[in-house]
């Protein structure tokens, strides 16, 4: 059973049919909406600042969330994808992003609807990413825009299919 944790007097708040992994840890201000799935080794540590999570979110293996106190906070929309490994610290991310395996996004930044931030890049503090278009590299720099649908449509196959792997996991 995922370690759920009160701290400062706030309680994490979990939507209905969400996987949390045996191993999850979700501490203090973090709300998470319906049809998430939080991976094996993640950590939502809402003990300094809000964490809110919208409707069918997937956050993979060994992804790290946290905010720094008093000063930033994690705003995750709807449908996104967020990889394995991936630490977000205080960024904003729209519905239907895609954030790639191993993928570092720092205070402030904001993540655009249908925007992809590619595997093992480093999003810097302060960074607007644009809607509908792809980022990579370290520090992380504009690469292309891609068809709003598109990206849309690649998000929302992911976050279905992992919606379909969290319930392998209910039986």
């Amino acid at each position: 059973m995922a370690l759920i944790k009160s701290v400062r007097g706030f309680t994490p708040e979990i939507g209905e049919n969400c996987f949390l992994a045996d191993n999850a840890t979700i501490i203090g201000d973090v709300q998470i909406g319906r049809d998430c799935s939080i991976w094996f080794n993640t950590v939502l540590r809402g003990d300094v600042n809000s964490i809110r999570i919208g409707n069918g979110v997937n956050i993979q293996d060994g992804s790290v969330l946290h905010t720094l106190y008093e000063k930033s906070t994690i705003e995750i929309g709807d449908h996104v994808s967020v990889g394995h490994n991936v630490t977000i610290h205080g960024a904003a991310i729209r519905d239907y992003a895609l954030i790639g395996m191993g993928a570092t996004l720092l205070d402030h930044a904001v993540v655009g609807e249908g925007a992809i931030v590619a595997a093992g890049s480093l999003v810097l503090k302060d960074t607007v990413i644009q809607p509908g278009s792809i980022w990579g590299g370290v520090p992380a720099k504009f690469i292309k825009m891609v068809d709003p649908e598109q990206a849309k449509e690649i998000n929302q196959k992911i976050a279905h299919n992992y919606l379909m792997y969290a319930s392998w996991y209910k039986e």
